[in-house]
């Protein structure tokens, strides 16, 4: 009997629905965690998740059901994972994943950006993984407890670090010999945190016009509406951007 022949017999219609299905549903549940990071505008996304989680379903279908034409020593169909060892593909996608949340952490003075997604496409690749396994109910459930956790946090900031938000400023100013102490004790009037602090003549040695730079750590009852109101106020600012990241 050909191999073709032995896997169109023991693989019929119903089961290729299936496998199509559980890569659908590994779409779905990578774009639900997906969603939740693209509207913060984090690096990874929509389609990052997406492709993850389709991808690891599709290995896991592969690394579970790809074996149906071994053949053993003596001429015998080893009926698909006899004598295999099935989970060594879905090893590397745990292992391998890690390219990808490396690229998303960056480090930008005293501030570390993007380790909530890099976890984020980890535990997708993990749920890729159940649903190509066949476990949609623990694959559904870790989408609906994830998002959950990260909506809760991001809402209700539970302390520790998730209750700051980082902000980056930039300031060109008219130094007239104070604004510098001037803006120190702003800042520490609002209760930052200041992770970073530069700042250099933005003109010729001549010119009085300074450029500041700053990474702050702002607490929950500060707003970027308070921060934006402040500098409008203060005729020695030329001009300036408040960039918050939440």
């Amino acid at each position: 009997m050909a191999i073709v022949d032995y896997f169109t017999g023991h693989t019929d219609i119903w089961q290729y629905v299936d496998f199509f299905a559980r890569i659908i549903v590994a779409c779905i549940c990578g774009a639900a965690i997906g969603f939740e990071r693209s509207r913060r505008l984090k690096n990874a996304g929509l389609r990052t998740h997406i492709v993850v989680c389709c991808a690891a379903a599709l290995v896991m279908i592969v690394s579970k059901y790809g074996f149906l034409d071994l053949v053993g020593e003596n001429g015998t169909f080893l009926f698909g994972t006899n004598g295999t060892d099935p989970a060594r593909i879905a090893a590397q996608v745990i292992s391998g994943i890690s390219f990808l949340g490396a690229g998303v952490i960056f480090k930008h003075g005293a501030s570390i950006k993007g380790l909530t997604t890099a976890a984020g496409i980890w535990a997708t690749a993990g749920i890729g993984l159940a649903i190509g396994a066949g476990m949609y109910a623990l694959g559904i459930f870790s989408v609906v407890l994830i998002i959950v956790i990260q909506y809760v946090m991001h809402k209700l900031k539970l302390g520790g670090i998730e209750s700051w938000n980082d902000c980056q400023i930039e300031l060109s100013v008219k130094e007239d010999g104070n604004f510098r102490s001037d803006f120190i004790s702003t800042l520490e009037s609002w209760n930052t945190l200041i992770d970073e602090i530069r700042f250099d003549n933005a003109g010729d040695s001549e010119s009085d016009i300074y450029h500041y730079e700053v990474l702050i750590k702002m607490p929950a009852n500060l707003t970027t509406e308070q921060i934006i109101r402040h500098f409008n106020d203060d005729k020695r600012i030329i001009r300036f951007s408040v960039i918050p990241n939440n």
